[in-house]
């Protein structure tokens, strides 16, 4: 299995990716949406994304709805990551295609439990 792990944060996106690795996940790191766009166009289709909200250059809404409109990624799950707890915006990225929500700060089992809702692992 193979997932793109997107946050600004460079501190977020090794602890994210450290926690993937020890699940069996190879992982691909970018720092915003355009940079995940550009790692995607040379062919890398993950299984899964793991993606932040706030970024700058382009957000995490942004790139799900990229993604969701592009018919070589409709079998990616897509797990939004992020500190946005308002109800309006888990609705929002649920309904632009966003398979999962996961809110920060979490724990290993906590995306351990998500990624089994999403078929992509056992849930402990």
């Amino acid at each position: 299995m193979h997932a793109l792990v997107v946050d600004d944060s460079r501190a977020i996106r090794s602890v994210i990716s450290r926690m993937l690795r020890e699940m069996g996940y190879s992982v691909t790191e970018a720092g915003n949406g355009r940079e995940a766009l550009d790692k995607l166009a040379t062919g890398e289709l993950p299984d899964l994304a793991l993606v932040d909200w706030n970024m700058p250059i382009m957000d995490g809404f942004a790139l799900l709805c990229e993604l969701r409109a592009d018919p070589r990624h409709a079998e990616m799950r897509i797990m939004m990551v992020t500190t946005e707890t308002e109800i309006e915006r888990m609705q929002a990225a649920l309904g632009a295609g966003a398979n999962e929500y996961l809110m920060k700060p979490f724990t290993p089992d906590a995306l351990r439990e998500k990624l089994g809702i999403l078929g992509l692992a056992t849930a402990a």
